[in-house]
């Protein structure tokens, strides 16, 4: 706070070039630039990340895994068979692979050399 208050007083009162004082300053010209447009550092601020697809279903997952401790280990479902109850059952369609859907290119398909 007292570098920016030092800075904004030597260019705006003082009357220094701005060149001199981002050489005694070791400041970029942006960080310059930024602390002459704010009276007062402008802080962080927190970006609210947006939700995932898959959020509103983690309780449906959950039960079905807690159901699976109860059952024999080759009883449980596997990725595969959860992530196809979960398109199926739920409703649930990732958008990557409806992009590959589209384009007709099987998610397991490599280019192949004859």
């Amino acid at each position: 706070m007292e570098q920016w208050a030092r800075v904004r007083r030597k260019v705006m009162v003082e009357g220094q070039s701005k060149r001199s004082v981002m050489t005694e300053e070791h400041l970029h010209w942006e960080t310059l630039q930024k602390m002459l447009s704010h009276s007062k550092p402008p802080g962080y601020q927190r970006v609210v990340k947006p939700s995932r697809k898959i959020d509103p279903h983690l309780d449906w997952i959950a039960q079905i895994l807690d159901g699976d401790r109860e059952v024999h280990r080759k009883q449980r479902h596997t990725a595969k068979r959860l992530f196809e109850r979960l398109r199926v059952n739920a409703g649930f369609e990732p958008v990557y692979l409806a992009r590959r859907m589209k384009t007709g290119t099987p998610a397991h398909a490599s280019p192949r050399t004859a």
